[in-house]
């Protein structure tokens, strides 16, 4: 099993319980792993043949800064959907950061996995 990951990709969305948070755009931090096998795009060289990460930010970013949820959790399993239906991921770990929520910690968030994780 080969990963292609992204790393502190940012998207700025509405989300949070309290009035106050619902009232301003707050910036998620988001990491991904995800399963995938890259010996066909390594032999044709061909952006077609792999995992686009690329294509992925995009859509995460589209999907998230228009959403509207209220907890991380909830946009952590759509997200977790959407990679595995739309992009044909067996296996993905995704993080999602909520930086500054808690004012006296330096992050928190969710980490989930979602798939059958290749042997």
């Amino acid at each position: 099993m080969d990963i292609v990951f992204i790393r502190g990709l940012r998207i700025d969305t509405l989300i949070g319980i309290f009035d106050w948070e619902r009232k301003t755009r707050q910036t998620l931090i988001f990491d991904l792993e995800m399963a995938t096998d890259i010996r066909r795009a390594a032999e044709s060289d061909d952006i077609e043949d792999t995992l686009d990460y690329k294509a992925i930010s995009k859509r995460l970013s589209a999907y998230v800064s228009e959403s509207q949820f209220q907890l991380v959790e909830t946009v952590a399993e759509h997200c977790a959907a959407l990679i595995r239906d739309e992009f044909g991921v067996p296996w993905v770990r995704l993080s999602i950061n909520k930086k500054g929520a808690v004012s006296v910690a330096e992050d928190v968030g969710v980490i989930i996995e979602r798939g059958s994780r290749p042997g």
